[in-house]
């Protein structure tokens, strides 16, 4: 039976692929004080282990995946990464230059005072910043050095294996760096902080468990008395009086007919109106000439909901403060904001900022929903296929633009087929975020490509290398683990400083700004949960696109300095 199921493997290794796959997804799920041990990890630990059968796999599909990742990685960081470095989020993308600075520093150190080869390096740096892709490029740089084939060979299956032995520990280390100890050596009170920072920026300071109660919003009818303050008052003026708490009249009753309220309908004794808006608000303006009656009738308001797509130039770079004094936002709700290629939710503040490429929540009458996207962007209501004919176009463009090899005197430069990939992802991405009429790719559909894509390479990689693996764990030794804490620790430790004393980033975003520069994804979670807040991922979006591109072409920068 086993050599049945030995030769079955041999024979046919598309099997052996997803055996790992399946494994190493429920390997992945493993974790430790909430860090799951990743698909990746899980992945490739058990193709090594699978690879101790001899299993040959054409290098020409690990090489098909691996584009298809680079390009969702690339469409997926594009808006971000673009915002960063062309626009107000500067500071930030150069605080993420800075810190990848740094892990590629620590890696090339590391691999010179150990005496590592180019692979052994390349796989330290990879595993140390847990930046999977990274891997990937330094095995096709590797590949590209035009050395002899048994070398090449012994350089590229030392990079997985040292990636494996470093990965983990980049993981869980990184990630209690951050979120454990990063806030006792700058002693940072981060729920207080979080707090503060909410206040700064105009919102109630109480986070964001409150934000996302199902009844925040409420709808309540009230009979004007002839003292009431609200009688000879247009809704426009009772609306403004309330500034940013939200307070709209949506509809009145008046001489037993309902109307819907316009901005410029005066109100009289005798109307009941129907209210909608913050609870708190809502429930503070009954008073003894505006008393609350039941009216199911007038409250009967239509009500949708819908995703927007930020693409209007005139609301990119623009508060929620500002956008609420426009006539287009008028009885609209704000639910929530989404960020980057992760969807990160971005606190609701005052003085949040929207960009370009932000998806956002927004509820109210069918007419204002209509306004509404009109002035911001385009409703996200695309029918869930991907634009496949663009995106195997530009991903060709991409590779063809990479593989043209410049001349530095003797020196051959190229980005290869796998940076024009990303960047063609890039560029794409961002294009899709301003002009939303082509390039469609669903999250869905890209998470696939970016998972499935990065872990049939890597299975691939692991089958590749497995019989070399414990050869190399025996040769590298120990002391390669060791090396990997230092290259996870002392980047992150420089960093927590870096952006405090240098950019000065604020204590609830700071925290935030590193996970953002390290790409660690782990780390905003259990940020945001031990600050009872969304507030850490306003430092993490533009960082994590920027690094995720940086720490991805560091894969080729670390060949290019070990060899």
């Amino acid at each position: 039976m086993m050599q049945w199921l030995l030769e079955l493997l041999r024979s046919h290794p598309e099997i052996a692929v997803f055996l790992c796959l399946s494994i190493g997804f429920y390997l992945g799920k493993l974790s430790f004080k909430g860090v799951e041990l990743g698909a990746v990890t899980g992945t490739l630990l058990t193709a090594l282990v699978v690879g101790q059968l001899d299993i040959t796999l054409s290098e020409d599909v690990r090489a098909v995946f691996f584009l298809l990742f680079l390009f969702a990685i690339g469409y997926g960081v594009g808006p971000q990464f673009v915002q960063g470095i062309a626009k107000n989020g500067v500071p930030q993308a150069l605080f993420s230059v800075i810190v990848c600075g740094l892990c590629l520093g620590a890696a090339w150190l590391a691999g010179r005072i150990a005496g590592y080869d180019v692979g052994s390096t390349a796989g330290l740096f990879a595993g140390a910043s847990t930046i999977s892709s990274a891997l990937a490029l330094s095995i096709d740089a590797i590949d590209n050095l035009g050395l002899a084939s048994g070398e090449a060979s012994k350089l590229v299956n030392a990079v997985p294996t040292a990636f494996a032995m470093t990965y983990i520990f980049g993981t869980i280390g990184a990630t209690m760096i951050i979120c454990v100890v990063g806030p006792k050596l700058l002693g940072i009170d981060l729920v207080a902080a979080c707090r503060a920072y909410e206040r700064k920026m105009g919102g109630h300071g109480r986070g964001a468990d409150g934000a996302r109660a199902w009844h925040q919003h409420i709808a309540r009818a009230y009979r004007l008395g002839a003292g009431s303050d609200w009688v000879g008052k247009t809704a426009a003026d009772i609306e403004a009086a309330h500034g940013l708490a939200q307070l709209y009249i949506e509809r009145v009753r008046r001489d037993g007919q309902i109307v819907d309220a316009t901005s410029d309908m005066m109100l009289l004794v005798g109307d009941v109106v129907g209210v909608a808006g913050n609870r708190n608000i809502v429930m503070q303006v009954s008073g003894p000439e505006l008393t609350e009656v039941e009216d199911s009738e007038l409250l009967n308001v239509p009500i949708e909901g819908t995703e927007v797509l930020i693409t209007n130039r005139k609301v990119d770079g623009k508060t929620l403060a500002e956008l609420a004094a426009l006539p287009s936002t008028r009885g609209i709700f704000l639910r929530r904001i989404r960020r980057g290629a992760t969807g990160v939710d971005i606190p609701i503040l005052p003085a949040t900022t929207l960009h370009r490429g932000d998806v956002v929540t927004i509820l109210g009458r069918p007419q204002d929903v209509s306004t509404a996207i009109a002035a911001f962007g385009r409703a996200d209501r695309s029918p869930e296929e991907t634009d496949v004919a663009l995106v195997a176009a530009a991903i060709v463009i991409g590779a063809v633009i990479g593989s043209i090899v410049l001349r530095l005197g003797s020196v051959p430069v190229t980005l290869s087929s796998s940076g024009g990939v990303l960047l063609a992802g890039i560029a794409l991405g961002w294009l899709r975020s301003v002009h939303p009429t082509f390039g469609r790719i669903p999250p869905a559909a890209n998470w696939l490509m970016n998972s499935l894509g990065l872990n049939m390479f890597i299975a691939g990689v692991g089958l590749t290398s497995g019989p070399s693996f414990v050869a190399g764990v025996q040769e590298l030794g120990f002391s390669l683990f060791l090396w990997g804490m230092v290259v996870t620790t002392v980047p992150l430790i420089l960093a927590l400083y870096i952006g405090r004393y240098l950019f000065r980033f604020d204590d609830a975003i700071l925290l935030g700004c590193v996970a953002g520069a390290r790409a660690s994804t782990a780390s905003l979670g259990m940020l945001t949960g031990r600050a009872r807040s969304q507030t850490p991922a306003l430092g993490f979006t533009v960082t994590c696109a920027v690094s995720n591109t940086l720490l991805t072409i560091g894969g080729i920068l670390i060949v290019l300095l070990a060899k």
